[in-house]
């Protein structure tokens, strides 16, 4: 196979920029100085678990609802790269923010914390939806997880940063607070997502459009309807959806809690991070791995080991008491994270029309996010009626297994044709 394109490279390596924010405000470093504000607030670790559930579905269906009808306008030409500034630029904006509001205003933190999350998910839509612009299909596979491998493995070097400067807080080598530290890492965070997503401001394009007509808005609304009308016509796309609204709400969910988790289980935050600090190094390989075997094995059977691999991972959670079984439980995760994020996305983008790629991905989006609001609020629920976190992880089980399920009945993208000129 050929050498990546300089577009190519350029959407890649936004994966770069962005992983610092999944791993350090999603799911590692704000998860924690939440949890620790709130409970020197006075909220209960179980409670604090199942406010940032909530926080979390309320951010994701923000953007469930924005994004197909934001789709559908940026499928006009020029308007995905502004689309997509906008949001990346909120993003940075208020993930920088968070470095400036007071521990103990914890519901503040939530606040600033949705809309981040919000501006993150939101410059994702359209970054997904560039990859039909970036790359033909058949290397859409090896350039969606190259992306996944090098965001995972990129994010490694703001998150050891981060780590350094935090654990020599709380050692107090450095002469500073440890919510001074987590606010730097906020700061890091922002800065790396910044710098790193220049190449694609300036390199890639929107190739595939439709031409601007008089009220975009409206013709807009009407494009969306025709779509929801005719979305049936498109048997793979429609079951594809169906069953990536359930396993990746599983995925999604174990991404965004597992630290609360890991906390809940008496695991220390040093721990923690070092643990979550491998996962992504583990995992940026095995994301490029998925995306090669996939071209020898397909990408639905690679998504079918994926989904697996998370079932006995939910089940396994089930029974964790040490900090070994939670290291463990970390590396089966890594294994396979990056790669059935990578593989859906590429799966899906071969479908999809082109000319509508953001319309489409905005039902890519909606689904995906809907599916987390699910995931979330079942854990939340689940642990509080229990008592126990391990019992609402255990709980995504069933996710999994109504995705891989409804997955078996989708034909692979070359198994059935799909007019790429519809839908106008």
């Amino acid at each position: 196979m050929k050498k990546f394109t300089k577009e190519e490279n350029s959407w890649i390596l936004y994966d770069w920029a962005n992983s610092a924010y999944s791993i350090i405000i999603s799911t590692a470093v704000f998860p924690l100085f939440f949890k620790a504000a709130a409970t020197s607030a006075g909220v209960s670790s179980v409670d604090s678990t199942a406010y940032l559930g909530y926080t979390i579905a309320i951010a994701t269906f923000i953007l469930a609802m924005l994004g197909p009808i934001l789709g559908t306008i940026a499928d006009y030409e020029g308007y995905k790269k502004k689309f997509f500034t906008f949001f990346f630029t909120l993003g940075i904006i208020f993930t920088a923010s968070l470095a400036f509001i007071p521990g103990e205003q914890w519901i503040l933190l939530l606040i600033f914390y949705t809309v981040s999350t919000v501006g993150f998910a939101g410059a994702n839509v359209f970054y997904d939806a560039f990859l039909t612009d970036v790359t033909t299909e058949e290397r859409m596979d090896r350039v969606s997880a190259r992306g996944y491998g090098l965001g995972y493995i990129g994010s490694t070097i703001p998150f050891i940063i981060a780590i350094a400067i935090i654990v020599l807080a709380q050692s107090q080598v450095i002469p500073i607070a440890v919510d001074t530290a987590s606010g730097i890492a906020f700061v890091i965070t922002a800065i790396w997502w910044g710098i790193f997503t220049i190449p694609l401001l300036k390199h890639v394009k929107q190739h595939y459009f439709i031409k601007r007509e008089k009220n975009p808005v409206a013709k807009s609304f009407k494009r969306l309807g025709k779509t929801f009308k005719e979305i049936r016509k498109y048997r793979a796309l429609f079951l594809f959806l169906l069953a990536y609204f359930f396993y990746i709400d599983g995925v999604g969910t174990i991404i965004t809690m597992s630290t609360a988790y890991g906390s809940d289980l008496g695991i220390t935050s040093t721990n923690l991070l070092i643990i979550l600090f491998v996962t992504q190094v583990v995992a940026g390989p095995f994301s490029i791995l998925y995306g090669r075997l996939s071209e020898k094995f397909t990408g639905k059977k690679m998504l079918y080991a994926g989904i697996m691999v998370y079932i006995g991972v939910c089940i396994y959670a089930y029974f964790l008491e040490t900090t070994l079984d939670f290291w463990i439980l970390a590396m089966l995760v890594a294994s396979s994270q990056g790669g059935i994020q990578a593989l859906s996305r590429s799966y899906f983008a071969k479908m999809v029309p082109k000319k509508n790629a953001n319309e489409f991905f905005g039902f890519y989006n909606i689904f995906g996010k809907f599916a987390s609001i699910m995931g979330p609020l079942l854990v939340a629920v689940t642990s509080q009626v229990t008592g126990q976190s391990n019992s609402g992880v255990f709980s995504l089980v069933i996710l999994f297994v109504i995705g891989i399920v409804i997955l078996a009945f989708v034909p692979e993208p070359k198994e059935e044709s799909v007019d790429r000129s519809a839908i106008i």
